[in-house]
């Protein structure tokens, strides 16, 4: 029995691969994209809730982008630290930064959605980038992003950065992130325009303005915690043009600080992934497990065929795995080493956020909670 199962895992790996290795293919990497100086005004909207650790270097690092049409919406999500002050600051010190303080968030709305409704109804450009307050950006970003989305015709440009991460583990545990999430939501799909998959990455969601209003904003996804990804969805739903990019060397953010602080992190949108759906959850886990540890397991096997053929199933996934390393991370492919731990560890991630999920009766997130039963709403 084990056998087979292995055999049937192999085989899925082995499909996965080629479908990989062809995705991999069709994702641009924006460094060789020639800058554009200027072009119409682009709207950079940046939300943030006590980030004072990250928000100033991260706008100084915009400030210095090469293009030249941009102003800047920061919007204070009700902080309790010094986040407000700092987007003050430097406001004070340049005259493209306006800031939004939000005191109160309006009911049937998450923070940040409603903080990127509001930048976004304040912004004056044709064009808004919607990222995070802890993104770093390369002087020529703007200008090399806004240039391919203008080449290619495109409605929506969303772009991976490279995530940094400080210890061994942690960095194994993003590269394994995104080796599920790769296979799981195939993000190169979004590059086909007859597919109907969409994405969109927090870091960089780059949208016309026009089709931003035509897909509702972020009202039309204002209780998804994954507001970023749903974007991306909605726009390909509406029939808009959306690329994925990648820009390892332009575009940076550290994911989290720490382990433990990824698994915080996760409360928010690794349930909302699985649609709210604890059955879905369960065979996730159950999956994760058969096609992911279960081989590692079988190696170790008295049975010489079982144990050839598990081998030959770790060599499959590893066709997946290293490929995806490579291109979507800076990461050393040596991090495969500590796979299966990488794979218990998610699994143990998943089942931690439906788990608190359930036991608090929704999400709680920057110091708000949502109702699974609000969160569940169609907007």
């Amino acid at each position: 029995m084990l056998f087979i199962i292995l055999s049937i895992t192999a085989l899925f790996w082995m499909i996965v691969a080629i479908d990989t290795y062809r995705g991999l293919l069709e994702l641009p990497a924006l460094e060789k994209e020639p800058p554009l100086s200027s072009g119409g005004m682009v709207s950079l909207i940046i939300p943030a809730r006590n980030e004072e650790a990250h928000i100033e270097k991260s706008i100084r690092s915009q400030l210095n982008q090469t293009y030249s049409q941009i102003e800047w919406i920061l919007i204070n999500d009700r902080s309790s630290d010094e986040t407000g002050k700092i987007m003050d600051k430097l406001s004070a010190l340049d005259h493209r930064i306006r800031v939004i303080h939000i005191q109160t968030l309006p009911e049937g709305w998450l923070g940040k959605n409603y903080a990127l409704h509001r930048g976004a109804q304040a912004a004056s450009g044709n064009v808004y980038l919607f990222t995070d307050a802890d993104v770093l950006y390369e002087p020529d970003m703007v200008a090399k992003a806004f240039h391919y989305m203008k080449r290619m015709k495109i409605d929506h440009l969303t772009v991976s950065p490279d995530l940094q991460s400080k210890s061994f583990l942690l960095k194994a545990f993003v590269a394994f992130f995104l080796f599920g999430f790769s296979y799981y939501k195939r993000p190169w799909t979004a590059n086909r325009d007859r597919s109907k998959n969409g994405m969109g990455i927090g870091a960089f969601n780059m949208i016309t303005k026009s089709s931003y209003v035509r897909i509702g904003g972020h009202q039309a996804i204002r209780l998804r915690p994954d507001d970023d990804l749903q974007l991306g969805i909605h726009i390909k739903k509406k029939g808009f043009k959306q690329r994925m990019a990648t820009a390892k060397t332009m575009l940076s953010v550290e994911w989290y600080p720490s382990l433990n602080e990824a698994f915080k992190g996760l409360e928010k949108n690794a349930f909302a992934g699985l649609h709210y759906s604890y059955l879905f959850t369960l065979f996730a886990m159950c999956g994760v497990f058969i096609s992911q540890v279960l081989p590692f397991i079988a190696v170790f096997s008295p049975d010489p065929l079982t144990a050839s053929m598990a081998w030959v199933t770790i060599a499959a996934i590893m066709a997946v795995y290293i490929p995806i390393t490579r291109r979507l991370t800076a990461y050393p492919v040596w991090h495969a080493a500590v796979f299966p731990v990488s794979a218990v560890l998610f699994i143990y991630a998943i089942f931690r956020a439906a788990a608190l999920t359930a036991l608090r009766g929704g999400i709680s997130w920057r110091g708000t909670t949502y109702s699974i039963k609000e969160l569940k709403k169609k907007s």
